[in-house]
């Protein structure tokens, strides 16, 4: 579980910075500047959905040694 977080964040973190070159700051919220901004803040949530999971995995496994 733990290599499978942690390929989806690097591939998480690869959308966020290929999208970051697709914007347009003078026009930001029209045609792909808006799509890349979208995609931006999916790419962001799923980072921390994803961690969230893997500090719970953590949680859990460290109550099961008690």
């Amino acid at each position: 579980m733990k290599i499978f977080t942690l390929v989806l964040t690097v591939i998480g973190i690869g959308l966020v910075i290929f999208n970051a070159t697709k914007l347009n700051f003078e026009a930001l919220f029209t045609g792909e500047s808006q799509t890349a901004l979208i995609t931006i803040v999916a790419a962001l949530c799923a980072i921390i959905l994803l961690q969230i999971l893997r500090i719970s995995k953590k949680i859990e496994k460290l109550d099961n040694k008690r």
